[in-house]
């Protein structure tokens, strides 16, 4: 399960760190800070919830290598910078796998310390969602997670969906990747579809940035 756990998180990390450096390029922001963001975005979830979870130190502190790949995606963001030409759909991609991948990876790490599984599922959204929570807010944006797009949601869906398959001692394999799929699947589809939660306003008012 740990070296599971690693391989996820690793991935998960690099992919995040992409999808930071993208939003941090566009931001225009200068390489120390296009780096900044990046980081921020791969471990801000992983973070709080090791922080949370008192007996388990912050994974990036205890396991170095993690800083690595995430220099890494943010250097190949930058570099290929030309080649991800169409900025909204990379930025989709890689924020996609990152929230498949550390949504399903909170889960297995919640497990490991034998939690309720419904603090499995809310640390496996916490994993997933608050590095892109903790992204948008460096750049000064309304987080994803707190509007009307369906982000966290889908998080929950995969959570609920690993825990149920764990339960009923599905095959490993099975377990571990299909809740993935389940993530990466939904959130693809919902954003082409451009299927949205319901506004609780009345007249669908927004709230302006300036209010805030």
């Amino acid at each position: 399960m740990k070296e599971i756990i690693y391989y996820i998180g690793v991935i998960g990390s690099f992919a995040l760190a992409i999808s930071g450096a993208l939003v941090g390029m566009q931001k225009k922001l200068d390489p120390f800070g296009v780096i900044i963001v990046a980081f921020v975005t791969a471990v801000g979830g992983g973070t709080l919830r090791d922080v949370l979870i008192e007996q388990r130190d912050v994974f990036w502190i205890a396991d170095p290598s993690y800083i690595y790949f995430i220099l890494a995606g943010a250097v190949c963001a930058m570099i290929f910078q030309d080649r991800l030409d169409r900025f909204r759909t990379s930025l989709l991609l890689f924020d996609t796998i990152g929230l498949a991948l550390f949504s399903v990876a909170g889960v297995q790490i919640g497990l490991t310390y034998d939690l309720p599984y419904i603090i499995c599922i809310i640390l496996g959204v916490i994993t997933g969602s608050f590095g892109g929570v903790s992204r948008d807010i460096l750049v000064n944006e309304i987080p994803v997670v707190f509007q009307k797009e369906i982000y966290a949601t889908i998080s929950i869906v995969g959570a609920i969906f690993y825990i149920l398959l764990y339960h009923l001692e599905i095959n490993r394999f099975v377990t571990e990747l299909a809740p993935v799929f389940v993530i990466f699947i939904l959130r693809t589809w919902v954003v082409y579809k451009e299927i949205t939660l319901p506004s609780i306003y009345k007249n669908h008012e927004t709230v302006d940035e300036e209010d805030w």
